[in-house]
């Protein structure tokens, strides 16, 4: 069996001190670790720090993301093109070659860089540390070619951000198209137009206007020929000649210009400033027209006195494009020929120049932040254009209410006009941005500025401008960083009282009802869906009443029936005491407010009737504009021939007040009295006064004998009766001289007498000339075919044509400044007929589809309910 085991006494008592000697240990240890915690408490230990998110994919949206800052462009351009035909004329080449440096603020950590580029091909991308030169691998890049037109650039290493500063270097062809837009080509030269997307054509750059830049453009060009762009250039070279240019202010993309050509040159030098003008060496002899500018030359120039390159191209899709330092022309639209130019081509030069020098100022200098606000741009343009002219002695200024207000009061009377001031997420394409180039852009825009500097006063509203320029130079900004600095200078709410006008779509109609003193305020349109409310109670029952007197404010009045009435006695009792803006601004708004179905079409057609006494052009003005609504409406139905009696007994006193002078080859001394005469030919001829077209005729059968004594005024309106009246040999002598002329003014004028005549086959194929830029300029395509649409017998065949010749317009045009809806609008002015709006939808839905197939509808409604009131009322009259 097993031993057994045991433990002594002594043992057993020194295993029982350890045992409580170690607990009290024990306790003693929880008692200071306790005292100890309370005292330092314990630190949580560090959360694992995460790796920086870094952005990749596409931008949200269409606009480029905000993680790089251009700061400034090196760019070189190489065009191919021969201004000289070599021997063999297959060596022409259209083709581009270019280098471009932009150096970029870097905000953000990123691998992925966002450019512009379209119709390019990008051959070589780098990407390097500005200061170290430290060259980042690239992974890859594409060009997106969809409506974003990015460039991405991504790379292996991202970019640190933290403003660290890089370069991103881009080698890149592109090739020179005819199309009127990017970098051009137009027979022997090239030349470019930028805005408002189009620069990301000439080389990849950061394409939106708030992305300013400071540029600086190398062109290696071919001998014997000259380059341009918006700075000072310095030449060098023998086969090739580089010409270097200094750099540019701080400035948008799309203020950017090229130019590489013969062209010649002349230099005027006005107080600190020089101007250069280049002009085709068979252009007319140059006349600087000169313009004083006194609010510019007092107030704005401290940052625009460099020199400025004007240029007249004889192809360029607008009337003339702003770019810094480098003003680009229509030809008609900065060369003047005394012997054969009116004064009307004169007055067009001059205001062409005001408006562009404006625009160095609003639209260079201070840049709206993104084209929902181009506004700020054109509008700002347009009204201080009037101002420029003004200066210089042209009595002009109150005709911005023919020119600007009415004008934008036709299309902001329509439910598919657009506010002054959109939302930036709702212009984001092309398609969006071209849009806004629009009467609302540059007519409201104008008119509102007046309004709002009748508001003010002038004095406070110019000081405001000189604050808003001096404040925000170089930079970019929204409306309402204009409506403070106006604020400044006045008292009134200005935010308060322009917001609405800014931001809302269409104006208001005050109703006066002068037996009672109620008047209410709503909005018009042609196709009424509000209701009327109260808004004020006049207490003056005066004889008459008359409201927005001179016509500052931008809404129509309505008054009723008794006013009205009382209104026309006044104007034929003694119409001089009312202002002449409100004579043709009565007019104007009675035939539109008939329109709106607010008003008895007869109290407008009346009003007309008391003109036999007055010779004054704004009311007359506003008389034949709407009277021509009436034509276009009836001068296909039997309405017709009672309208032409009314009008050419009507016009027959205005006539004979100019007859002397039409006889004697002279022009009344006033301005607006030579725009009346011409009226005067131009509607009693077109209405069939017998001693008129007798006139015209003998004076272009003198033209056609080798005598031309008409006078440069009068040419346009003469040269259109002859032609309407007469035959083909008319017409192709006309032809004949609108291929000789090389003055741009005067083929002007024989391309508009071109589309008056009345034989169908020859409006046909002068249809069919468009089509061949020998025959019509590319530029004036869509004005050749919106004038030959003004003739009642080309309006159907100019519809046909352009829904025929769609694609090839829009493949052509399609990407220019110049909008589509220009001519949408000009072929459609006749259509008031259910068929007619159904074949008006063969396009996709835009704007300016929608304005058409919303002016139909209206005219259609409009047809139906007047015209036996307006036949009625014509017989009357005769």
């Amino acid at each position: 069996m097993a031993k057994g085991t045991g433990m002594s006494k002594a043992l057993a008592v020194g295993v029982g001190v350890l045992t409580v000697s170690s607990v009290c240990g024990l306790v003693m240890m929880a008692v200071m670790y306790k005292i100890q915690i309370d005292k330092f408490p314990p630190v949580s230990p560090p959360t694992p720090t995460k790796p920086p998110v870094i952005p990749t994919g596409l931008p949200p949206t269409l606009r480029l993301p905000d993680n790089l800052i251009p700061e400034s462009y090196k760019v070189l351009i190489q065009p191919y093109l021969y201004a000289v035909i070599p021997n063999n004329y297959t060596n022409q080449s259209f083709a581009f070659t270019g280098e471009s440096t932009v150096r970029v603020k870097c905000m953000i950590v990123s691998k992925s860089i966002f450019l512009h580029a379209q119709d390019l091909n990008v051959t070589t991308v780098e990407v390097r540390k500005s200061d170290s030169d430290e060259k980042l691998p690239v992974s890859g890049y594409k060009i997106h070619h969809n409506e974003t037109n990015f460039l991405e650039i991504q790379l292996k290493d991202a970019m640190s951000g933290n403003e660290t500063y890089y370069d991103i270097i881009t080698k890149f062809e592109g090739e020179l198209f005819d199309c009127l837009d990017g970098f051009y080509v137009s027979g022997l030269f090239a030349t470019s137009l930028l805005q408002p997307t189009n620069a990301r054509k000439v080389f990849p750059c950061f394409d939106e206007p708030a992305l300013k830049a400071v540029f600086q453009i190398t062109i290696i060009h071919r001998p014997h020929t000259v380059a341009l762009s918006n700075g000072i250039g310095e030449i060098d070279g023998e086969e090739w000649i580089m010409t270097t240019f200094k750099e540019t202010p701080i400035m948008s993309t799309y203020s950017l210009a090229f130019t590489v050509s013969d062209f010649k040159s002349k230099t005027r030098h006005s107080g600190t400033k020089i101007n250069n003008f280049h002009f085709c060496v068979n252009c007319p002899k140059l006349n600087r027209y000169k313009l004083k500018r006194e609010h510019t030359n007092s107030s704005f120039t401290r940052k625009i006195c460099f020199i400025t390159d004007q240029i007249a191209l004889p192809d360029i899709s607008v009337g003339a494009m702003e770019n810094w330092g480098f003003i680009s022309y229509q030809e008609s639209g900065l060369l003047y020929d005394k012997y054969t130019a009116s004064t009307f081509d004169q007055e067009r030069v001059a205001t062409l120049i005001a408006r562009e020098l404006a625009h160095q100022w609003f639209g260079n200098l201070v840049t709206m932040h993104w084209w929902n606000d181009l506004w700020l741009n054109e509008g700002f343009a347009t009204y201080m254009s009037y101002i420029g002219v003004q200066a210089d002695g042209w009595d002009l200024r109150d005709l911005i209410v023919l020119r600007e207000t009415q004008t934008a009061f036709q299309v902001d009377s329509l439910n598919s006009s657009h506010p002054l001031s959109l939302q930036e997420n709702d212009i984001q394409t092309f398609s969006e941005i071209t849009e806004l180039f629009d009467d609302i852009t540059y007519s409201k825009g104008a008119a509102v500025l007046r309004m709002l500097a009748t508001f003010m006063t002038e004095d406070a509203f110019m000081k405001g401008i000189k604050m808003y320029l001096a404040k925000f130079e170089y930079t970019n900004t929204v409306y309402k960083d204009l409506l403070k600095c106006l604020q400044e200078e006045t008292k009134e709410d200005v935010e308060g009282f322009m917001s609405t006008w800014i931001e809302q779509v269409g104006y208001p109609v005050i109703t006066i009802i002068t037996q009672t003193g109620e008047t209410s305020q709503e909005h018009f349109l042609l196709k009424q869906t509000q209701v009327r409310r109260p808004h004020f109670q006049l207490q003056d029952k005066d004889e008459w009443v008359l409201a927005n007197v001179n016509c500052a404010g931008f809404f129509r009045v309505n008054y009723d029936e008794e006013n009205w009435n009382k209104l026309r006695m006044q104007l034929e009792r003694n119409h001089h005491v009312i202002p002449i803006i409100n004579r043709g601004q009565l007019i104007d708004d009675a035939f539109n407010i008939a329109r709106a179905h607010r008003l008895n079409v007869t109290i407008a057609l009346s009003l007309t009737k008391y003109l036999v006494n007055d010779t004054e052009y704004i009311p007359w003005e506003s008389a034949l504009k709407n009277l021509d609504h009436l034509i276009l409406m009836f001068d296909r139905s039997e309405v017709y021939g009672p309208i032409t009696k009314y009008l050419r007994n009507l016009i027959t006193g205005l006539y004979d007040h100019f007859e002397e002078y039409t006889i004697n080859g002279t022009v009344p001394e006033k301005h607006t009295d030579q725009y009346n005469q011409v009226n005067a030919i131009s509607v009693a001829c077109s209405n069939g006064l017998t001693k008129c077209i007798t006139m015209a005729r003998s004076l272009f059968k003198d033209y056609k004998n080798g005598t031309n004594d008409i006078h440069p005024n009068l040419r346009k309106a003469i040269y259109c009766s002859a032609i309407a009246s007469g035959d083909e040999y008319d017409w192709e002598f006309a032809w004949i001289e609108y291929q000789r002329a090389t003055v741009a003014a005067e083929k002007d004028k024989l391309r508009y007498a071109l589309s008056c005549t009345k034989e169908i086959w020859l409006l046909n194929r002068y249809l069919q000339y468009t089509l061949d830029p020998s025959k019509i300029r590319k530029m004036d395509m869509f004005s050749t075919i919106n004038y030959i649409a003004k003739n009642v017998a080309g309006q159907p065949l100019a519809w046909d044509f352009v829904r025929e010749h769609w694609s090839y317009i829009t493949q052509e045009y399609g990407a220019g400044v110049v909008s589509l809806g220009s001519l949408l609008d000009a072929v459609t002015k006749r259509f008031s007929t259910d068929v007619e709006r159904e074949e008006v939808l063969f396009h996709s839905s835009t704007r300016a589809l929608e304005q058409v197939i919303e002016r139909t509808e209206a005219n259609i409604k409009w047809v139906k309910e007047n015209k036996q009131i307006v036949k009625d009322w014509f017989i009357g009259e005769l």
